[in-house]
């Protein structure tokens, strides 16, 4: 496909030395490009389809990268990658040593802020407007953000302080509302655009501040302001944002690029904050992706354009959101108590068959981690079950709820944190590798690490029955494939169980040490590969917290060298928690912690970036030869065994 206008764009200053008569061809190559790129590499298609002519109109108005963009979530951004001289690295989108699928501040001066988690833009907009105004600069903040963030506390946090002046400095912040939950009929279409034109003018804003100051310490000054209010109000959904500070414009077609481009030239030249909401389909341009905005969310794998996405031939395996989502349907039949939450992940946690067969016991509560949590704690002191379906990296923003109004009052909440360890292609802001440490620290909360399907099932099974907090901790996709008992049953509480024995006996002086892995989740099946070769004992220990002290001190006392084995961070992990059994028991022999580095893990393949972090068959058993095989004298003596 040829790109001519596409193909001389460099920068945003190149784009905007174009007249403006060739923005609306500059928009059409780019969405054709976009489309042509994530076919071949897979990412976030709909969300980026939907945001060309806005992207298109924010580099062409503001002189970016000194006026900044704060995109929100930021997968919406490959357009603005495209545009802002990173057309060429498009190809190694999300792979590993390529462009990441999210804006970083180490790849380009025009991404100005890291994202990938919701709701964080206004607050960094904001922060950057603020800090132009203390050091005497002129430049303009811009936080573009989407209706589904706007369900997030710390937007509304965000726009109560924006909205006030702060020592007497009031930051020239504007805030997008990209809204592509919404259509637009032609008649409110083109009323919108007439008044976004007329409320964004210099006429509207100087009668506004004129009519202040004649009116300012009368009794129609009042009357007045309602008034205003008011009258916009039954004309635009404004209100809410002029009460927070804001001045608001809009709604506008985010689309039409005759409309865009003046608005924002109007609000560019305005003072303190301003609001514009802008109105965009989810997938424009691309019959398939606007028909069915859920599916073309995102591509995960190549796919021809021309034909849209496939089922594979052969069924695939059945990831690990499906064992949940079935195992979260069938409790349910069981217990009428059960309740699933969700904070806008329906899809990506499995829960649409339970959404269909039990609506009255489903809340997606949007963007809102936190309210999430208390909610299900809320349920829970009424006398019912509630199942809070997140991503790892999502509790994150919920940890004070969990603490404070979850496992202080030891209610029964359940955990399922899907995306556990690395997630591959969406790389560090959402890789789950801190679950195992920042859960098992709070008292009263259990963890538990199943290590394939059919134990995820009975674990799940197991942490609903129990009467306080727990986490049950999964990876994204598919595991080994083992079959799954439909029938549930409770694991013991607290209780390893071992999956290989050693054949061999006692060392003497100059053997290969008698080691013992102790795994925690899905790598079990690579250790129980390693163990092959390496002659080693392994445990899958099922339980994180609390640990089965009793298995760790058996195999402590029968093998020379212990390894743990994670997919998580060391530091604090599973593994800590051994070492802390150890001394507690008085025992000391050698012991080495295999996991993930103390370091934010780039995007990539998940099996690539497992292999690199040495967590594969082949990386396990090279860490322990290399610790153990090659120093000896680490080796605590046969005599003590």
């Amino acid at each position: 496909m040829n790109y001519p206008l596409l193909k001389t764009i460099a920068s945003p200053a190149d784009l905007r030395r174009l007249p403006r008569s060739d923005l609306k061809q500059v928009a059409d190559e780019l969405r054709n490009y976009v489309l042509e790129s994530v076919s071949k590499t897979g990412g976030h298609l709909g969300s980026n389809l939907g945001t060309v002519e806005l992207t298109v109109a924010l580099h062409y108005v503001f002189n970016t990268p000194e006026d900044r963009l704060v995109w929100d979530v930021g997968h919406q951004t490959y357009p603005h990658k495209v545009l802002t001289g990173r057309r060429e690295q498009m190809s190694g989108l999300r792979q590993l040593g390529g462009i990441s699928g999210f804006p970083r501040r180490d790849e380009s001066e025009y991404d100005t802020f890291g994202t990938g988690h919701s709701s964080t833009s206004i607050s960094a907009a904001h922060g950057m407007a603020m800090a132009a105004k203390i050091k005497g600069e002129s430049r303009k903040a811009v936080a573009i953000i989407g209706d589904g963030s706007m369900t997030a506390g710390m937007a509304f946090e965000a726009l109560n302080n924006a909205g006030i002046a702060h020592g007497g400095l009031m930051g020239d912040v504007l805030v997008i509302l990209n809204d592509n939950d919404m259509s637009i009929s032609p008649p409110v279409g083109a009323l919108n655009k007439y008044l976004a034109r007329l409320m964004s003018g210099k006429f509207y804003a100087a009668a506004r501040e004129g009519a202040k100051s004649v009116l300012k310490n009368t009794p129609l000054y009042e009357f007045a302001r309602r008034f205003e209010e008011h009258t916009k109000g039954m004309v635009v959904p404004g209100t809410i944002f002029e009460e927070f500070g804001f001045n608001y414009v809009g709604p506008i077609d985010g689309h039409d690029l005759e409309s865009l481009i003046p608005t924002l030239e109007n609000l560019r030249d305005k003072r303190g904050p301003q609001f514009l909401h802008v109105v965009t389909k989810k997938g424009q341009g691309y019959k398939l992706a606007e028909a069915d905005p859920v599916k073309y969310h995102a591509a995960s794998a190549k796919f021809d354009p021309a034909v849209g996405f496939v089922k594979p031939q052969s069924p695939p395996k059945p990831a690990f959101m499906n064992i949940f989502g079935e195992w979260l349907c069938d409790m349910a039949e069981q217990d009428p108590r059960l309740v699933g939450i969700t904070p806008a992940m329906r899809e990506g946690s499995g829960m649409v068959e339970f959404h269909k067969r039990f609506p009255t016991r489903y809340y997606d509560v949007g963007i809102a981690e936190q309210h999430s949590v208390t909610f299900a704690a809320g349920l829970a002191c009424e006398g019912l079950k509630p199942v809070v379906a997140i991503y790892s990296t999502f509790l994150q923003r919920a940890y004070d709820q969990m603490v404070h109004d979850v496992a202080i009052q030891n209610l029964p909440v359940l955990f399922a944190l899907d995306r556990a360890g690395l997630v591959g292609a969406d790389g560090a802001t959402h890789a789950g590798n801190y679950d195992i440490a920042y859960t098992r620290c709070i008292p009263n909360m259990a963890v538990l690490t199943p290590a394939d399907e059919n134990e995820c099932r009975q674990a799940l099974f197991t942490g609903f029955q129990h009467a306080g907090p727990v986490t049950v901790r999964y990876p994204r996709g598919s595991g080994v494939g083992t079959e799954v008992q439909k029938q549930m049953q409770a694991l013991p509480w607290g209780k390893g169980e071992i999956r290989r024995q050693s054949t061999r006996g006692a060392a003497r002086p100059g053997d290969a040490p008698r080691i013992a892995i102790l795994a925690f989740g899905t790598l079990l099946y690579p250790a129980l590969k390693a163990a092959e070769a390496l002659d080693a004992t392994v445990a899958n220990m099922r339980f994180a917290k609390p640990l089965d002290h009793e298995l760790v001190a058996e195999l402590a006392r029968s093998h020379d060298v212990l390894v743990t084995l994670e997919d998580g961070c060391i530091m604090g992990g599973a593994g800590s928690a051994v070492l802390e059994s150890l001394q507690a028991a008085g025992l000391s022999l050698p012991v080495l912690q295999l996991g993930l580095p103390d370091e934010f893990i780039e995007h990539g393949d998940p099996g690539k970036l497992m292999s690199l972090c040495g967590l594969d068959a082949a990386g396990i058993e090279q860490s322990i030869l290399k610790r153990f095989g090659a120093r000896p004298s680490l080796l605590r003596p046969a005599a003590n065994s």
